[in-house]
């Protein structure tokens, strides 16, 4: 029996390697840390040299995408690398990557007027082993487009994050995992002036051979900590509590 279940176990192994899913133990693949969130992947591994899509139908989601996939970003580059940035109507503010510890001449922008040909460079650019990864903001994506996607990634196990921008209802994709990602007002300690740490609700709302779910993060110290909601503690005059 044992010799039966360890042949399914390493068939499940191969399965997920050809999907684009590779375990960072085994192959000495980028390590992205997200806590507990990292428990809803296959191996409990954040799956790079894939694909990722973000759902942003309205600017303020953007915004929110952009801030959570330059964090990982900036951890992929940490790997070596740099990053290709395309899009057809850029509006990320390049001096802003430094808060998730990326050096903005490390980023090659390539902004485009047509999608089909940010489709283009977005495929092309995939290819190239030399990449940490590869950001694209694009309205949408079809299910061939992001298939060839796929192929070329996983020859050259590059990580692909491609926002979606477009309102339009989702069409499937061959996308590894889909996202959602909204911000969150920053928590400031000990009610100091300024601005606090970035916090994003964190949506997954597809994974292939994993499991969804919703989370509160926040980037701070140049990692992610998952939020955990603290109960509210009510502060009652002794005179005001009944028994009864």
């Amino acid at each position: 029996m044992s010799g039966k279940a360890d042949i399914i176990s390493q068939l499940q192994r191969d399965i997920l390697r050809l999907q684009g899913f590779r375990s960072a133990q085994r192959d000495h693949s980028p390590v992205i840390d997200l806590g507990q969130v990292n428990s809803v992947f296959p191996d409990q591994t954040f799956p790079v040299g894939t694909i990722h899509e973000f759902l942003c139908p309205v600017t303020e989601h953007a915004a929110a995408a952009s801030g959570f996939v330059s964090a990982l970003t900036g951890t992929l580059m940490q790997y070596g690398g740099a990053c290709i940035w395309i899009s057809v109507a850029r509006t990320l503010f390049p001096p802003s990557l430094k808060t998730f510890g990326i050096e903005p001449d490390k980023v090659i922008f390539i902004d485009l007027q047509r999608t089909k040909d940010a489709l283009w460079a977005l495929e092309e650019a995939l290819k190239c082993e030399g990449l940490a990864a590869v950001v694209a903001e694009i309205p949408e994506i079809g299910f061939t487009q992001s298939r060839r996607l796929q192929l070329a990634v996983e020859q050259s196990r590059v990580t692909g994050f491609i926002l979606r921008t477009s309102s339009r209802p989702v069409s499937a994709t061959a996308c590894a995992a889909r996202w959602q990602i909204t911000s969150l007002p920053s928590g400031i300690e000990d009610n100091m002036p300024g601005v606090g740490y970035p916090r994003w609700q964190v949506e997954l709302l597809k994974v292939r051979n994993g499991r969804t779910g919703s989370w509160k993060m926040e980037w701070s110290e140049s990692r992610f900590t998952v939020l955990v909601d603290q109960p509210v503690s009510l502060n009652i005059p002794d005179h005001q509590l009944k028994t009864g």
